[in-house]
C-alpha cells in the first residue's frame, strides 16, 4: 500500500492510498521521518493538503476510498457538504441525515473518519458551540476552525 509522510503546521500527516483512491489521512503525534519521494497515487493528495494549509484551497478534489460501514460512509459524505469556514452541530448533522435520535451513532462515525481534513469532521461542534471530541486533539480542531474562519474573512476584502 503506497504511504507517505508529509509535514503540516499541525504535525506529520500520514497518507495511504492507491490507484483506487485515498484510504486514509491521519495526523500523528510522533515525529515521523518525512517521505523523500511521494508515490504517484498520493501526489494529488499531498499537493492539495499543502495548498489547504497555504490558504490556496478551500475544498478537495480527490478520489477517495475510505474503509467503513455503509452508515459511516453516509456520515462522511454528509460531512463533505459542510461549507468551508462553517460549522454544524452533531444534532444538526443528525437531522440532516434524517434521524435526530442517531446523534451518538453520528458522533461515533464522525470520530472514526479516516480522512483528516479532506472529510472535514473538525467542522462539527456541540449544540452549545463548544468544541467536543476530536481524534487529533481539541487544540488541532480549534486551529483548523480558526484557519478556515480567518481565511474566509480575509478573502472578503
Amino acid at each position: 500500500m503506497p504511504t507517505c509522510i508529509i509535514e503540516t503546521p499541525l504535525g506529520c500527516a500520514k497518507i495511504n492510498g492507491d490507484k483506487d483512491g485515498i484510504i486514509s489521512v491521519s495526523i500523528v503525534d510522533t515525529q515521523e521521518e518525512l517521505s523523500h519521494t511521494i508515490p504517484e497515487a498520493l501526489l494529488d493528495c499531498t499537493t492539495q493538503i499543502k495548498e489547504y494549509f497555504k490558504e490556496e484551497r478551500t475544498s478537495f478534489d480527490l478520489k477517495l476510498n475510505p474503509e467503513g460501514t455503509s452508515f459511516q460512509k453516509k456520515v462522511w459524505e454528509r460531512l463533505k457538504t459542510i461549507p468551508f469556514g462553517k460549522t454544524v452541530s452533531y444534532l444538526e448533522l443528525s437531522k440532516q441525515l434524517g434521524n435526530v435520535k442517531a446523534i451518538r451513532a453520528v458522533a461515533s462515525a464522525n470520530g472514526k473518519n479516516p480522512l483528516w481534513i479532506i472529510v472535514p469532521c473538525h467542522r462539527v461542534i456541540g449544540s452549545d458551540g463548544s468544541l467536543t471530541g476530536y481524534a487529533g486533539g481539541l487544540y488541532r480542531k480549534q486551529w483548523l476552525i480558526n484557519h478556515e474562519s480567518d481565511y474566509t474573512q480575509q478573502s472578503l476584502f
